[in-house]
């Protein structure tokens, strides 16, 4: 008899999630796209920004990118979400952890610089970026080396796959955006 493997195994073996992940992790991954796409609202009755307003066809690349990249992550996010729920897979004390951190220290901080970038047209924010880009992406190899790669299995290795390179996409597209496009 073939051993099974990944997040099969989990919900052939009966394990029944303690707490399987519930809809506060979905809201918390789909907030830095929703919280973009607003601020690019918002910022669109600025001055600055006034050519939001005019036709998508005329955006710069890099927001297509962004929407393009940053939606397939947000895909590949809320699939991984249902793949969870559907096979009642726990996520373990150490591993939310790890994500809280991940989280707080890395992309929290990482998306306000961002943000400020974006606004101010603030190049200094280069290297701090690069460097809370450097502890973003330690952080999500930590989550993905520990916890998942035995773990899980061909499917949900390539939504994981998919997020985070989506995500890395995006917010290479929107770092160019901010530092290397002219004003």
């Amino acid at each position: 008899m073939q051993r099974q493997t990944g997040a099969l195994a989990i919900a052939v073996a009966g394990r029944k999630a303690k707490s399987p992940t519930g809809p506060a992790n979905l809201i918390a991954s789909l907030t830095p796209g929703a919280v973009f796409a607003a601020g690019l609202v918002v910022a669109s009755f600025g001055t600055r920004f006034a050519w939001l307003q005019e036709s998508p066809l005329r955006y710069p690349w890099e927001l297509w990118v962004i929407a393009l990249a940053g939606g397939a992550a947000s895909l590949a996010g809320v699939l991984d979400w249902r793949l969870h729920r559907r096979l009642g897979m726990a996520i373990g004390a150490p591993e939310r952890r790890a994500e809280r951190i991940a989280l707080v220290f890395g992309g929290l901080p990482l998306f306000a610089m961002m943000a400020a970038a974006t606004a101010l047209r603030a190049r200094w924010l280069l290297i701090p970026v690069v460097a809370q880009t450097v502890l973003v992406v330690v952080l999500v190899c930590y989550d993905e080396l520990v916890f998942h790669r035995r773990r899980c299995g061909p499917e949900e290795t390539r939504l994981h796959r998919i997020l985070t390179l989506g995500q890395a996409a995006a917010l290479l597209a929107w770092m160019h955006f901010c530092f290397v496009r002219p004003s």
